[in-house]
């Protein structure tokens, strides 16, 4: 006899249109039905949700919502969607701690449906209508976050486009009306989106996850990989809880177990979405399989492969959010960027699928740093825009660095410094090598190499790190268990003692660290500088103008390209900025070369930093501020000096770095000193009127002769921008708790007293009034009358940069470069905006 159940499976099922799958799926006219066997309840499933389609005010194609893992269980006649959690985990046979996690775990119910039927074969499928589930945007599904001014779901306007089972997954699309404020772009420029109501297509993904999970691969701090973690109790070797971080990687076995080199069962398959602009799919193609090379070394051919998604007559059905798909997005959006999310199994940190973003400007993006930075050494790179064969090489180095962060890989900064100045330089090496040890650095190009050195391979590209880091993650090591893996992947590591192109280091330190800083190139970071600027007058003075502009228009990529070669300079000073100070962080393990983890810069080094800032990074150079260039862009370009100038100088100044170099004397550590630093800035600001020939001229003994002291008016901002740091440096709440304090208070009295000195024989007017200012500031200064007196405030490029803009840089955006938009907020601060 049917019983109640079975006789509604079977109304159900004879007017729907049913789907095979993971499951069964019945359409009956606007409603959907899954039918879950009852060998499937208490399985884990993943759910991901994308918005497939909305208007670009409020995000992009591909826009990531979130995922989930889940699992579903039956209590009587109701079906519960309950949220699987992995985060803490039990190991061992002991009674008590698992029955103590177990009960520290609860799994929460996000939503919950009646039985609507049953049916009666063996499999005993539970039928249940999930329709609201897709039109309604519940509170544990919602959309709320990705959504700018999000006001809820217009269900009445809200329907399922279309719904697919595969053996493996559900993928249902949702065309959504929902209400929106007049919210801002998500990117924090452009207008705002003003309508009421916005359409959307939503996409979810429900996918079956293995019912054996992937053995993970344990995490070491000496590589670089995202990572999957979870607490664990219960260790046997260890009475207290346990930290544990798998790895994130793509499940890849030899075909051939036996082979040293073996294709893989299943290569890890990127598709470019129908998108993707077609001149540069090649390209992309490329970008994707050049990481083959570094699979090679792990133990696999092919392992990885590009392919253009199916044309939607090859294909109807296929689609770039379905969950089983790696795709290449492109993005219509003035965003200049591009990013690499991945989802994992949180059982083992198992990438199932990733997802990478291009957005359309990071072509112009890629073009004007390519043009600031080998403009000298590159003819293509001399015009802009640039030819489409090297824009095309700058997107497949975008998405290779972008692939390398779904294969699992973090930033290696440290893969910056990794080859000397003379590597830089060489044609033979750069031409194999690139430009730094791995193109997960933030290295970009080289702007080292000089015009005559032959160097012709400027991008990055995969390096020894990146084929070393590959080899930790992906190769077949046959052990049961991730802890019996430990020793050999210890070994691998205790290469790092002897090879520095496959050491490893991430942002942690990145504020002490130099040698983890982002956008830097070369093991010398003075001489680095020193020839990039070379080559940044170079491409100033020769092709900023003509490289830029066109008969008929106007000078709008003019002012861009100045902006980014003003960025350029005051990124390749914040390199030396960061020698001062600068502390190098050796993570070595017991056992494993270096005793010390953490060492300062030695004092030759950042005494050579210091006098490079003052000789070169306090005044702008000239081809940046030549009127004839001014004038086309900007009605004032008095102001062009002072952000080089304010950064250098509140970068010396910064309080971090000056209780650094405290420490490192208080400890006995022989290095440069707050004194000395102190000393050399007073040296570098005033040395037009504190220098060696100025003071023998001024001395009562000498009859040296000299020409009339004249200060720019790039010297006296520089004196003016100098007084106003140093009084909030020794004044006020935020005065220095270091010898600083009293250096520079025996400093000023000095360039007091050498002014007193210089002002009966100074004749300039302008310079004469200057001088009496600063003295004048200097007294108030002295007796912390400075601020009261309505100096202006000081405004700290430094903490500017440090605060939010360079937040942007980590692993999320990996194209943003803070320092255009830097340069025009000091613009604006200066004039008090």
């Amino acid at each position: 006899k049917r019983t109640d159940l079975q006789k509604k499976y079977d109304e159900i099922a004879k007017k729907a249109k049913t789907q095979t799958g993971v499951f069964k799926v019945h359409r009956v006219d606007d409603k959907i039905y899954w039918e879950i066997p009852e060998s499937q309840l208490g399985r884990v499933f993943l759910w991901q949700t994308e918005i497939s389609e909305l208007p670009k005010e409020l995000g992009y194609p591909g826009t990531a919502v979130g995922t989930r893992t889940i699992r579903f269980t039956r209590r009587e006649n109701k079906i519960q969607l309950r949220n699987a959690t992995f985060a803490t985990r039990a190991v061992g046979t002991d009674e008590g701690t698992l029955a103590g996690v177990a009960a520290n775990t609860p799994e929460p119910i996000l939503y919950q449906w009646d039985v609507a039927g049953e049916s009666a074969d063996k499999d005993k499928g539970l039928l249940v209508d999930v329709t609201q589930l897709f039109i309604s945007d519940p509170q544990d599904f919602s959309i709320r976050s990705a959504i700018p001014g999000f006001q809820g779901v217009d269900s009445s306007k809200t329907y399922i486009d279309r719904v697919k089972a595969y053996p493996k997954n559900i993928e249902t699309r949702t065309s959504m009306t929902v209400r929106v404020g007049a919210a801002r772009s998500p990117f924090g420029g452009g207008g705002g989106y003003d309508a009421s109501t916005a359409g959307l297509v939503v996409h979810y993904s429900l996918v079956e996850l293995p019912e054996k999970p992937m053995m993970g691969r344990l995490k070491d701090s000496r590589i670089g990989y995202f990572t999957t973690g979870f607490t664990q109790f219960g260790d046997t070797d260890d009475s207290g809880s346990k930290a544990v971080e798998y790895i994130n990687r793509f499940r890849l076995e030899k075909k051939d177990p036996n082979a040293a080199i073996s294709d893989p069962v299943e290569p890890i398959t990127f598709y470019l979405a129908r998108e993707v602009p077609v001149k540069w799919r090649k390209y992309l193609k490329q970008g994707i399989e050049d990481w083959n090379v570094a699979f090679a070394q792990a133990g696999f051919k092919n392992a990885i492969v590009a392919k253009d998604a199916p044309t939607v007559k090859e294909d109807p059905d296929w689609d770039a959010e379905d969950a089983r798909y790696s795709v290449i997005r492109w993005a219509p959006s003035e965003n200049a960027n591009a990013m690499g999310p991945s989802i994992q199994d949180p059982r083992s940190g198992e990438t199932i699928s990733a997802h990478v973003i291009v957005w359309n400007d990071v072509v112009k993006l890629a073009q004007n740093w390519y043009f600031s930075q080998a403009g000298a050494i590159d003819p293509r790179a001399q015009k802009l825009p640039l030819p489409d064969d090297l824009t095309g090489r700058l997107m497949q180095y975008v998405v290779s660095h972008e692939v390398g962060h779904t294969l699992g890989l973090e930033h290696n900064f440290r893969g910056s410094v990794a080859y000397s100045i003379k590597e830089l330089r060489d044609p033979g090496f750069t031409s194999k090598n690139g430009v730094a040890a791995s193109i997960m650095s933030y290295s970009r190009f080289n702007y080292v190499a000089q015009p005559g050195d032959g160097v012709t391979n400027t991008i990055g590209m995969i390096g020894p790190y990146d084929k070393f880091a590959i080899q930790y993650g992906y190769q077949v090591l046959n052990k049961p268990t991730p802890e019996a893996e430990e020793p050999q992947l210890d070994l691998l590591l205790s290469q790092q003692i002897r090879d520095p192109y496959v050491r490893f280091g991430n942002y942690k330190y990145s504020g002490i660290d130099p040698t983890t800083q982002s956008e830097l190139i070369g093991e010398d970071q003075v001489e680095a500088t020193r020839l990039g600027l070379l080559n940044l007058n170079r491409i100033a003075k020769n092709y900023l103008v003509s490289g830029t502009t066109k008969y008929g228009e106007d000078y709008t990529r003019l002012s861009d390209a100045r902006d980014e070669l003003i960025g350029q300079y005051i990124t390749e000073l914040s390199h030396v900025v960061a020698l001062v100070g600068g502390v190098v962080e050796n993570d070595s393990h017991a056992g494993r070369g270096e005793t010390a983890v953490f060492r300062p810069v030695p004092a030759e080094r950042q005494r050579a930093a210091v006098k490079l800032l003052l000789d070169q990074g306090i005044r702008m150079p000239a081809a940046l501020t030549d009127p004839n260039l001014v004038d086309k862009i900007t009605p004032v370009g008095s102001y062009d000096a002072n952000p080089a100038q304010n950064y250098v100088i509140s970068g010396l100044l910064n309080e971090s770095r000056l209780r650094r170099l405290s420490d490192n004397e208080v400890v006995g550590k022989a290095t440069y000193t707050v004194a000395a630093l102190t000393h050399d800035v007073f040296m570098g600001v005033f040395k037009d009127i504190n220098g060696p020939v100025m003071k023998q001229a001024l001395s009562s003994q000498s009859n040296a002769k000299v020409a009339p002291l004249v200060l720019d008016p790039n010297t006296r901002a520089l004196h003016r921008n100098f007084l106003r740091t140093l009084d909030g440096r020794i004044n006020g709440n935020s005065a220095t708790k270091t010898d600083m304090k009293a250096i520079a208070k025996m400093e000023l009295r000095n360039t007091a007293r050498t002014i007193d000195a210089a002002l009966p024989t100074t004749k300039d007017p302008v310079t004469k009034a200057h001088l009496m200012e600063v003295r004048s500031d200097i007294v108030k200064i002295l007796e912390d009358r400075y601020a009261k007196a309505g100096a202006a405030p000081s405004f700290n490029l430094m903490e500017l940069l440090m605060g939010g803009l360079t937040g942007k840089a980590i692993d999320g955006n990996c194209w943003f470069h803070p320092m255009p938009a830097l340069v025009k907020r000091a613009a604006e601060l200066e004039k008090g905006e």
